[in-house]
């Protein structure tokens, strides 16, 4: 299979979990500008109409779009890693964490990409750092925040990289550093920063 990519962008993701689940994912960066182009020479719009990434294509020519939508199926290849919980009620909190992470951390942040005017970029983080303090809630004492490390901490650990880059204030939430500083540190999320040539550290 083929993860289409752009460095550090929610595509990170899974291809972080691609790595955990010890999956044959080959990477195809797409460049965007004007027209938005994959390292292996296509128009990228013709994989996503949308140009997002991330865009999987399966081996038998499926695509699939949008990150939690990958880490779902990207866990259904590799059920023995229990990269996200399957049984009881573990599972819907799982998906409900999942979401979460979707609509309240990246929607929540993916403004400020945009460059906002002052007004809008204050209430933007204003909104970004409650909703990461109700995350550092969900987190609690655990060191990952479904209990053993799952997809939602690889989608948790891409979003919160952006929240540093945009220098947003968690000093509230000193449980954040060390939980990120954690994700950070393991082999796969490590081997998949080195891919997209991102800092390790």
């Amino acid at each position: 299979m083929r993860l289409h990519y752009a460095p550090g962008a929610c595509s990170l993701a899974p291809h972080i979990v691609s790595r955990e689940a010890g999956l044959d994912a080959t990477l195809d960066k797409v460049t965007f500008g004007a027209e938005r182009t994959t390292e292996s020479g296509k128009d990228f719009y013709t994989i996503n109409p949308q140009g997002a990434v991330p865009a999987l294509e399966t081996d038998d020519g499926e695509i699939l779009t949008e990150a939690q939508v990958l880490l779902q199926y990207l866990d259904s290849l590799a059920p023995s890693k229990a990269l996200l919980p399957s049984e009881g009620f573990a599972k819907w909190r799982g998906l409900e964490t999942l979401n979460f992470i979707a609509t309240e951390l990246h929607k929540g942040t993916s403004p400020l990409f945009k460059k906002p005017n002052d007004e809008v970029r204050d209430a933007t983080i204003k909104l970004v750092q409650n909703r990461w303090g109700l995350f550092t809630q969900k987190l609690g004492d655990q060191d990952y925040v479904l209990g053993a490390f799952s997809v939602a901490d690889a989608y948790a650990f891409t979003v919160l990289r952006w929240a540093k880059a945009f220098k947003i204030d968690l000093s509230a939430y000193p449980k954040l550093e060390a939980y990120f500083l954690r994700v950070q540190a393991r082999p796969a999320v490590q081997q998949a920063l080195t891919e997209e040539g991102l800092p390790t550290s």
